[in-house]
């Protein structure tokens, strides 16, 4: 064979498959190429969309966050509040309490001593007549009068 013919048989075998590979296997590939670079391209895209819905999801979480500390800071506060009122109510209540029983405590004693003073009374008055009957029964006598007041003074 001839030098030409073998170079002309190679290009029309050349064309030929460039032909076949161009109808049938370039289209495939091309097509199996761009469906890649689609998918990789909504790969980014939802990684993009993935990233600023965490940042958005990351922003709302700490203000929830801040938000929940403030209202926990807030119900603190109004309890310790309630408490404080409680309390001085408590104290208020005792004091109260107490400056009635001191007061019930007072008038208890009063009249104990006013009782005790009546009957000291009664007593003394009966011991003075005891005494003046006694005085009277007997003979004026300096020294027997002077016993009988002793007598009495023991009494009393």
């Amino acid at each position: 064979m001839n030098l030409n013919a073998t170079l002309f048989a190679q290009m029309i075998v050349f064309f030929v498959l460039w032909w076949v590979v161009a109808q049938f296997v370039w289209p495939p590939l091309v097509k199996a190429l761009d469906e890649r670079s689609s998918k990789i391209a909504a790969g980014l895209a939802a990684a993009e969309r993935g990233k600023e819905a965490l940042a958005l999801a990351s922003n709302e979480a700490e203000q929830e966050l801040t938000k929940a500390r403030q209202e926990g800071v807030q119900r603190v506060a109004e309890a310790e509040k309630r408490a404080q009122m409680s309390a001085e109510e408590i104290r208020a209540n005792a004091q109260a309490e107490a400056a009635r029983i001191i007061s019930q405590a007072k008038q208890d004693a009063d009249q104990q001593v006013t009782r005790a003073r009546e009957v000291l009374r009664a007593e003394v008055a009966l011991l003075a007549v005891k005494g003046a009957e006694q005085i009277l029964r007997r003979e004026v006598d300096a020294k027997a009068h002077g016993q009988m007041l002793d007598q009495l003074k023991a009494e009393l």
